[in-house]
Order: C-alpha cells, then sequence, then structure tokens
C-alpha cells in the first residue's frame, strides 16, 4: 500500500521525533533540571550546616531583597561590566586587524592563521597556568626583559592598579582567534568587484576598507561581539587561578562571588538567588542586542 504525501510527512515528524528524543533527554537532565534546582534553592535560606534549610519557603525573596544592600554583589557587577566591556572591545578590534592583515593567499599566512588559533583550543584551565606563569616575578620571560631594559613592573597580579588588566589582557589572547575566524570567513566572501571598481574611481585603501570592507563585515563584528560578550561572564578559571578575586574585591566578577558564597560561606541558597540575578542579566543584554539588530535590519 502506497503512502499519501501526508502519510510520508507523518512518518518523517515521527522520525525526527525519535531521533531527537535521547537528545533533549540528555539537555533536560544537564541543563533545565539544574536550572530549576538554582531557582528553587535561590528562593530558601539553604546553607550546607543546616540541611532543613533547604526546603524552607518560609521567606522566599528573601535573599533577592539582600542583594541591593549587598557592597560586594554591587561590585562585583561592576567588575564584571569593567571586564567585559575592555576584553570583548579588544578582541573585536584586535581580531579584525589580525584578519584584515591575513587575508591574503599564502602559504605563510596559512600557517600563522593556524598559529593564531592555537589560543582559543586551549583548555581555560592551560591557558590560565600558561599566564600564571607569565605573571610569575621569578621565572617569567617579561619580567626578565623587564630587568634588562632596566625597567620595573610590579607583580601584576597582586597590583590593585593592574590585577584587572591582567585578567584582561589574558583573556584578549585567548579569545581574540574567535574574533579573527569569523571576520576572516567575512571578508573572503565580500566580491573583489567592489575593491576593484572603487579603486578605479580612485579610492585609496583607507576609503575601500571605509565604504566596502566595513558594511561587509559590520554584522559579523556586532555577531562576534555579543556571542564574547556574553561568555565574558566564564572568566572563572583566570580569576581563579590568577588572581583569587583579589587582591580585595578588585577581580571578584559576579560568578566567582557566587562561588565564594557557596563553597566558603556554604550561602547557597543567597548563592544561587546571585547566580538567578546574573543569568538573568546575561540573558537580558543578548535580548536586547538582539533586538538592536532586527530593529536595525528593519530601519535598512
Amino acid at each position: 500500500m502506497e503512502l499519501t504525501e501526508s502519510g510520508i510527512d507523518l512518518e518523517r515528524r515521527r522520525f525526527i521525533a525519535f531521533a531527537l528524543t535521547p537528545s533533549l533527554i540528555v539537555l533536560f537532565a544537564v541543563a533545565v533540571l539544574p536550572a530549576i534546582y538554582l531557582v528553587v534553592t535561590s528562593l530558601t535560606p539553604f546553607q550546607l550546616t543546616t540541611p532543613g534549610s533547604a526546603t524552607d519557603f518560609s521567606e522566599p525573596f528573601r535573599n533577592y531583597s539582600l542583594l541591593p544592600g549587598d557592597p560586594r554583589f554591587v561590585n562585583s557587577l561592576a567588575v564584571q561590566a569593567k571586564l567585559s566591556v575592555a576584553s570583548v572591545l579588544f578582541q573585536v578590534l584586535l581580531g579584525m586587524l589580525l584578519a584584515l592583515l591575513l587575508n591574503v593567499p599564502s602559504r605563510f599566512v596559512e600557517l600563522a592563521r593556524t598559529f593564531f588559533l592555537i589560543p582559543m583550543v586551549l583548555p581555560p584551565i592551560v591557558v590560565a597556568v600558561i599566564w600564571k606563569l607569565i605573571y610569575a616575578p621569578d621565572i617569567s620571560p617579561v619580567y626578565y626583559a623587564a630587568q634588562a631594559l632596566h625597567f620595573t613592573l610590579p607583580a601584576l597580579t597582586s597590583s590593585v592598579d593592574f590585577a584587572l588588566a591582567s585578567i584582561i589582557i589574558a583573556d584578549t589572547w585567548e579569545w581574540t582567534p574567535f574574533t579573527f575566524l569569523m571576520v576572516l570567513a567575512a571578508l573572503q566572501t565580500i566580491p573583489d568587484e567592489y575593491s576593484e571598481a572603487a579603486l578605479v574611481d580612485g579610492a585609496g585603501k583607507l576609503q575601500i576598507f571605509w565604504y566596502v570592507t566595513l558594511p561587509f563585515i559590520t554584522p559579523i563584528l556586532v555577531i562576534s561581539g555579543m556571542f564574547r560578550l556574553i561568555d565574558s561572564v566564564k572568566a572563572f578559571p583566570l580569576i581563579f587561578l590568577l588572581t583569587g578575586g583579589g587582591p580585595g574585591t578588585v577581580t571578584e566578577v559576579t560568578n566567582y562571588y557566587a562561588y565564594l558564597l557557596a563553597f566558603d560561606t556554604n550561602e547557597i541558597g543567597y548563592s544561587s538567588a546571585v547566580t538567578v540575578v546574573m543569568l538573568l542579566l546575561v540573558c537580558g543584554i543578548s535580548l536586547g542586542l538582539v533586538w538592536m539588530g532586527q530593529r536595525k535590519e528593519a530601519l535598512a
């Protein structure tokens, strides 16, 4: 008996549902359930030393009411904002510059492209160890070079003035290849005819970049910047290994503060509230950027 077109569509839907079910179950188990547990825990005064507090919902919004008056939480948001804005800005600009420089057909350039991708594929903890060695005054070649030039460098990761900058430098080194790769792919899709026509009209290299290249790669710059802005809240390994949130609270970002609350002071419920607020802020920023991009496309 031959199947009708609607029957074929039904069989296709059943097959897709059957194929996706295992993945959806795993996704639900590793992402949705922990998220639900996080929100539920944030409504309790749960402490590891008081097991009964895990089911105490007598004051469900107490943790959230305490956040605006918590100076360390407010400071962690400011530190996160500084880290995110500075690192994303440097990553986008450096990635674009590298892509423009290496967008030429050459065997040497192809090898250089591969070399520039190495930091991005390294595990974050390995990157943190590399930079810990770089910032170690006793063994770092950077400090040896500074001594040879009769220049004194402070201990960067323990300096109030330079600790956050040291995290930004390490994060920029690790993730600039992401922007580089995206912009390079965008540059290779630009038709040569546009640049050739601009040259015929007497345009210089700077004018070609501003009026031809930049409009083509602007959407990619925005997208890569959005991805990196969202991902910048995950600089935990660098902060954990390089500065430990210090000196003081200079590099104590929100997720690191939540970690300290949970594992140093056993304030699991309050830590969960901090994490929920952080996730909501990230989601809000992401939706705002998407809305701005859609609005710009609609106006164009």
